[in-house]
């Protein structure tokens, strides 16, 4: 078939230039505002002594999770300070609390829009399906086009892909709340509002932070992609050593995201636990 291709590449450049032009006071608002988020964090994370914070992540993990929980977390900082990424690990933590923030304060937003509205769920879901199987990669282009190199295309393109889960497990955890105490609720006279809060949220709340701990993991796993436009951490060592072959600092810069994630993952699941309790 000689049927002309559809230029589809052209119209995406042509829309990119258009928002270039057109939207540029927003890209900047955009840029200050997560730079600033991420400077904030990274500053009180790496500006006291490690052992302060060590100590006061250990203190947190104790209290959320068992005396286990708390030993790891206390020996896995130590072992980061001694291999000295202390400072590039604080610099992803920041990266990842703020792509994961963002995404938590945009994603249960659109969740429970989702959720009470079925015409906006038909419209939402496919735009997750896009941005969870778009390569992350291919993210990356955009971002640097509107945001330059640096930290902000990474926190950019960490928030697209993470944010899915958050997204849909919120929509999910508030259709799953039975709906004889829904029933209920409305017999007594609840606003929307009413019912959301004191019902469906605290009803949903486990299945919602099962959706925020999936975002957090993938917020992590974009540090070393995130690297590739500018973003500094432990994602930079990592991609330096693949471009020299060097396995044995690839190792220590990978066991030191590796332990984050685990710490985490386990905090997470720990507060996921605690609101099932309730």
């Amino acid at each position: 078939m000689n049927l002309p291709k559809i230029p589809l590449a052209d119209w995406v450049e042509s829309t990119e230039d258009w928002l270039e032009d057109n939207l540029e006071p927003v890209f900047d608002l955009v840029k200050v505002v997560i730079r600033g988020i991420v400077e904030g964090l990274n500053w009180a994370l790496d500006t006291p002594h490690p052992f302060v914070i060590i100590i006061l992540f250990t203190a947190l993990a104790w209290y959320l999770g068992k005396w286990r929980m708390g030993v790891f977390t206390a020996v896995g900082l130590l072992l980061i300070d001694n291999l000295g990424l202390w400072g590039p690990t604080m610099e992803t933590l920041a990266l990842v609390l703020t792509a994961a923030f963002i995404s938590i304060v945009l994603g249960i937003p659109l969740g429970i829009l989702s959720a009470r509205s079925n015409k906006m769920q038909k419209i939402i879901t496919p735009v997750l399906d896009f941005m969870q199987t778009m390569p992350a990669f291919v993210y990356l282009l955009p971002a640097v086009a509107f945001f330059s190199l640096g930290v902000v295309p990474g926190v950019i393109s960490s928030i697209v892909f993470a944010i899915p889960p958050t997204i849909r497990l919120t929509n999910l955890g508030i259709r799953q709340v039975p709906e004889e105490l829904v029933e209920a609720a409305d017999a007594f006279g609840s606003t929307p509002g009413q019912k959301l809060v004191k019902l469906q949220l605290p009803i949903a709340m486990p299945t919602i932070m099962a959706g925020v701990n999936q975002t957090i993991m993938l917020s992590l796993s974009m540090v070393v992609i995130a690297s590739m436009v500018g973003a500094q951490g432990v994602g930079s060592i990592v991609y330096r050593a693949v471009t020299q072959v060097k396995t044995g600092i690839g190792f220590e810069a990978g066991l030191a995201i590796v332990i984050i994630a685990i710490i985490l993952d386990r905090m997470t699941q720990q507060i996921t636990k605690r609101s099932k309790a309730q």
